[in-house]
């Protein structure tokens, strides 16, 4: 069965061909990936200012993906910028966003999960969609490595290094079954340190993806979207 799926990167600069290379890697046969990012706007969303900037030109791509014959859009933020009025004007397409689809995916691999974010300050925003998804019960921290979304890249081994140090206190302190990576530019950290902890730890890049490719499926097996 034939998928047709576009990827937002809602920046202005976007990482494209890393992010299309992983997908790529991991799309089921008969999948047709697109990835784009915006022409302007802010190089990260840590703001809300700047996520008011892209909103609207996330809609127009929403709008003229599904008139293009897209089954399924990916808005490529943690925030999960725009992702419901997206849904308000997407009629047939389904559209995702990474946290909801990484929290959902943790809450069928153990009873608890954390969430490691870059800063503290996405802290507030990101626990209302938590709560907005109902799963605020299910969540057993957030944890910080202090780092912006321009740092997981620069020095890899150092953001590793932290990744590890809170994801272990997330586990052994505050009893977290799965870990999830709470950021879209944290793409290729997620295998290392699963095989060094021993739970599954999310990318959520790949969980937005392969639950568009299974909304996607919905949509054209049984007309669900």
């Amino acid at each position: 069965m034939k998928r047709k799926i576009l990827y937002i990167d809602p920046v202005g600069i976007g990482l494209v061909a890393e992010g299309l290379q992983l997908l790529t890697s991991q799309k089921q046969e008969g999948t047709e990936l697109t990835m784009i990012h915006l022409p302007r706007g802010p190089e990260h969303l840590e703001y809300r200012y700047y996520e008011a900037l892209v909103l609207v030109d996330i809609l127009h791509l929403i709008r003229e993906a599904e008139s293009q014959g897209f089954d399924a859009a990916v808005i490529g933020c943690f925030y999960d910028t725009g992702l419901q009025d997206a849904r308000e004007v997407a009629e047939r397409m389904a559209v995702v966003a990474p946290c909801e689809a990484s929290t959902r995916i943790a809450s069928t691999l153990g009873d608890k999960f954390s969430i490691i974010v870059g800063r503290r300050k996405w802290i507030p925003q990101m626990m209302e969609n938590v709560a907005r998804y109902g799963l605020k019960d299910r969540l057993a921290s957030f944890k910080s490595v202090d780092l912006g979304v321009l740092d997981f890249h620069r020095d890899e081994e150092e953001t590793a290094r932290r990744f590890r140090e809170v994801a272990r206190e997330a586990i052994e302190c505050d009893g977290a079954e799965v870990l999830i990576l709470g950021c879209t530019a944290t793409y290729g950290f997620y295998r290392q340190l699963q095989e060094e902890l021993g739970v599954p730890v999310i990318d959520p890049m790949l969980a937005a993806f392969k639950t568009a490719e299974f909304a996607a499926e919905l949509k054209n097996r049984f007309g669900w979207s």
